[in-house]
């Protein structure tokens, strides 16, 4: 089952700085250019590091989706912003800084 669009404002608006991209019927939410954190199935997952386990305690750690590595199931987390806020910061912190996209190279006209 797809995500449905709105089950996402509530999750942007509890977290100031936060956006969101739909990718195959889910969405993976940003902060600082960083994934960090999945909505699949209608349901929020935090990127499973140490940072977000110490700020999350107790929050179920299994793949949001089959052949995923594993996240934190955090829910739970949408009803206390400030708590589930400082663990998306950290997780992005604990990120390293996003790629630069590389240019996108023309091919010269006649060519297939």
């Amino acid at each position: 089952m797809a995500t449905r669009a709105e089950t996402i404002p509530p999750i942007l608006d509890a977290v100031p700085g936060t956006t969101a991209r739909r990718m195959f019927g889910e969405y993976a939410i940003y902060l600082s250019g960083r994934v960090v954190a999945l909505v699949c199935d209608d349901r929020l997952w935090v990127k499973a590091m140490d940072e977000a386990r110490a700020l999350l305690p107790g929050a179920e750690e299994e793949p949001p989706f089959p052949g995923a590595k594993p996240y934190l199931a955090a829910d739970a987390w949408l009803d206390e912003p400030e708590v589930l806020t400082e663990a998306l910061r950290a997780v992005a912190e604990a990120l390293p800084p996003p790629k630069p996209k590389s240019p996108k190279t023309r091919k010269p006209k006649g060519a297939a």
